[in-house]
């Protein structure tokens, strides 16, 4: 899939303020820090469309960005960020979780994995809320440039492994570098067989 165009549309407060009409929406979400804007910049091939910052848990909104006049992309805030109060965890809790179980136009939610790190509770535990509520997602690992190609498949074999504990069945999987590019054309080709399917 060739990206024409992309621009920033709205940031929301909760989802009954995002856009109307019916445009398939692809959402990334993932614990703070994770190089979720980086990964959106990557997709779009515009640098700064998705603000990025070095201070975790800055996005507080659903950002939509427009891709194509066609379909959007949501970034979705980033959770289990320690630093912040119980109340505002609550408070993003309610807006993410909104989101995903109240947007009928959420067609995948792509979940971003740091691959540096070992699969952490509160991933593993958020994919396990996702499936037993039946919300279509993929798991994009990112951060691949960081390690070697060995270390690398070692580091996502064993993802899967501790996945295979609970899950018979694993969604689609992306392996990703926001710095190389890596996996950006199976990331789009995917976004677009499934917009195919829509049709």
């Amino acid at each position: 899939m060739k990206i024409k165009s992309a621009k920033y549309e709205i940031s929301s407060p909760h989802v009954e303020k995002c856009p109307g009409g019916n445009r398939p929406e692809y959402a990334f979400i993932g614990r703070s820090n994770v190089g979720k804007s980086s990964l959106i910049n990557m997709l779009t091939g515009i640098n700064g469309l998705a603000k990025t910052s070095q201070t975790p848990g800055k996005t507080l909104l659903i950002n939509h960005f427009l891709i194509n006049e066609e379909w959007y992309i949501v970034d979705l805030p980033g959770y289990g960020y320690a630093r912040r109060g119980k109340e505002q965890r609550d408070q993003l809790s309610r807006l993410i979780r909104g989101y995903i179980m109240g947007r009928e136009q959420m067609t995948c939610l792509f979940v971003l994995v740091d691959s540096r790190h070992k699969p952490q509770a509160i991933d593993l535990e958020f994919m396990t809320w996702l499936g037993e509520n039946g919300v279509p997602f993929a798991i994009v690992f990112t951060k691949l440039d960081k390690l070697g190609r060995v270390a690398g498949q070692q580091a996502v074999a064993a993802y899967k492994q501790e996945l295979h504990k609970t899950w018979e069945e694993l969604p689609p999987i992306f392996l990703t570098s926001s710095e190389d590019g890596r996996g950006r054309d199976e990331l789009l080709d995917y976004i677009a067989s499934v917009n195919a399917s829509l049709k």
